[in-house]
């Protein structure tokens, strides 16, 4: 049986020699290495107009003497990227959930709707070639490593031109020349592999740290308590990043956990707790974790967070908790609104110009989501391919057919 430290040599022998554990056939450009990882764009030249805003909620600390800043300056810019890739994967989620009903989608899919602020603030807090490694919940990572809406959603529709080649589906993104190295369908089992990642880091000097992501219900997974332990002895530069968003599949976290403290399970190692709603929070607490495990190794970070669909497209997600549940937060704590907020109330974007960057977004999924449905499937050669590394003329032995 595989153990942590299977996971963690592949991750290490995967990244060492530039390994792609699953195909990625998109050669997409990375960005420049000054900028902080986001999808928007420049939208007025007076982008530098920076300003302060104070965070609503306190971090959660566990065996650490300060915490990030409780107040912080963004620019103009930086929220204008911010709010328009978190819109950007609000609507590709959407436009899934649309695709799964109507039968488009093979396969299984979880959508991040709700959790956006956790994948942008950790974009804008870390620094290119930093590696990455999530849980199945994973199309808006790829995205903002660098994919397009239409690729990732020809993955979900299994067509060619997706980032797997249509073969991996929802749950198997990847993007290893952005150092993102996919979803994992197996709960927790992505764990080890971000400390493989952060050997790697080590072992090559680079001054990178790598994350890894996983849900609330795979905090009692035996394998991170495996990693966690060998993280720790190794100062590994990893950050494991538990995304609490109240429910393991329909579990509420009281139920599933005695402790649900969850930035506080690492024993030895130290935490935080963060609003996961709110994309600055996410920020500074990166940044902030990312300097101590660069120089004392690993940390745990609880996100506080809430996911509005259910655990995948086959959970209604009402029968375990209530609509008005749901809509309280989303009308309280919507990481998205709070953005175009800061925008609107500080004076950085009118209504006109969000209105336009909102139309704009809207048309860029209409347009992948016809693409994607009239790409064709992946040519039957495929089946044979990428199931061993130089594989070359090698074909695997088959069932009569």
């Amino acid at each position: 049986k595989p153990t942590a430290l299977h996971s963690v040599a592949l991750a290490l022998l995967c990244e060492m020699r530039g390994i792609a554990a699953m195909p990625a056939t998109a050669a997409l450009s990375r960005r420049a290495a000054a900028a902080p990882r986001a999808l928007g764009r420049l939208f007025s030249s007076d982008a530098s107009k920076s300003v302060t805003v104070t965070l609503d909620k306190p971090f959660e600390m566990y065996k650490m003497d300060d915490s990030p800043p409780m107040e912080t300056t963004v620019t103009r810019e930086e929220l204008m990227s911010y709010y328009t890739d978190m819109f950007k994967m609000r609507r590709m989620e959407i436009a899934g959930d649309t695709l799964y009903k109507g039968k488009f989608v093979k396969g299984f899919c979880h959508l991040y709707d709700g959790q956006e602020a956790i994948c942008v603030g950790i974009e804008a807090g870390c620094r290119k070639g930093d590696g990455l490694v999530t849980s199945y919940r994973d199309h808006c990572q790829q995205l903002a490593r660098g994919d397009t809406v239409e690729n990732v959603l020809k993955e979900l529709l299994g067509k060619q031109g997706g980032c797997a080649k249509g073969k991996g589906g929802s749950m198997h993104m990847y993007k290893a020349d952005a150092a993102f190295y996919g979803g994992n369908g197996i709960v927790g089992a992505q764990t080890p592999i971000g400390a493989g990642l952060a050997f790697a880091h080590k072992y090559k000097g680079d001054g990178g740290v790598a994350f890894a992501l996983y849900g609330d219900g795979a905090a009692n997974q035996g394998q991170l308590y495996e990693v966690t332990n060998m993280a720790a002895l190794w100062k590994l530069p990893v950050i494991f990043v538990c995304e609490n968003n109240q429910y393991g599949m329909g579990t509420a976290t009281h139920r599933g956990s005695f402790d649900t403290a969850y930035y506080a399970r690492g024993q030895y190692i130290p935490g935080i707790q963060v609003d996961g709603m709110n994309v600055l929070a996410v920020r500074e607490a990166c940044k902030y974790a990312m300097e101590y495990a660069r120089q004392e190794g690993p940390v745990l970070i609880e996100m506080d967070t809430y996911r509005y669909h259910g655990h995948s497209m086959s959970d209604p997600g009402v029968t375990y908790r209530t609509r008005d549940e749901v809509s309280g937060v989303r009308s309280a704590r919507d990481p998205v609104a709070l953005v175009k907020g800061w925008l609107a109330d500080k004076g950085l974007c009118s209504a006109d110009e969000l209105k336009a960057i909102e139309q704009g977004i809207r048309a860029t999924i209409d347009k992948a989501v016809d693409t994607a449905k009239n790409a064709p499937p992946p040519p039957a050669a495929e089946l044979y391919n990428d199931i061993y590394h130089l594989q070359g003329d090698l074909k695997p032995r088959k069932c009569n057919v």
